[in-house]
């Protein structure tokens, strides 16, 4: 079940309940977790308040994973919180939507609860992650974008404008610099 507390802060679009659900659904299967995923969508200030009290770091994160005892994995995989604001911030530096955003951290967290950990292993969460990034039609993956940055996105018109003071500037033969007057000689009497 996905539950959506969205943040005051920052405007944001409406996000496809059904979508998500649908999405989380297939990447369950796909990373092969068996039991249900609990998904707080939430605000930075809600993730730094769950960081602090379960990792002991007090800042904002993107995505929290809390997997479950064995024995009841099989029902019940874990949960996953969001921040929708972080979320938000990546979506537009990566030039992508909120959802496929919050889709990129469902799968990393999902990968998490099934016991993959990229701070401690050799790279195969990343392998594994960017081969279900593929699978499930996702752009970049989380890993990915950490360890080989990309610079942001960034909107560029088909036709830059020139300020007109640039064309102007542009146009203009350069001055040739004025030749120095020579000092006026002073004679007994004053200048000359």
């Amino acid at each position: 079940m996905i539950t959506i507390e969205p943040p005051s802060t920052i405007p944001i679009p409406v996000l496809s309940k059904p979508s998500l659900t649908r999405f989380l659904s297939r990447a369950r299967a796909a990373v092969g977790l068996v039991g249900q995923v609990e998904v707080l969508l939430s605000s930075d200030a809600e993730l730094k308040r769950l960081n602090r009290a379960y990792r002991g770091k007090n800042k904002a994160t993107d995505v929290l994973s809390f997997p479950t005892p064995p024995e009841i994995a099989d029902h019940h995989a874990g949960d996953l919180a969001i921040s929708i604001d972080t979320a938000a911030r990546q979506a537009s530096s990566f030039g992508h939507s909120l959802e496929v955003e919050i889709k990129v951290l469902l799968l990393h967290g999902l990968l998490h609860l099934s016991g993959e950990d990229h701070e401690v292993d050799d790279g195969e969460m990343a392998a594994l992650e960017s081969e279900l990034r593929t699978k499930l039609k996702l752009p970049v993956s989380l890993i990915d974008r950490v360890t080989n940055p990309v610079k942001p996105v960034t909107k560029i018109s088909a036709k830059p404008k020139t300020p007109s003071k640039l064309k102007t500037f542009a146009k203009a033969k350069p001055k040739t610099p004025a030749k120095p007057k020579p000092k006026a000689k002073l004679t007994k009497r004053g200048r000359a």
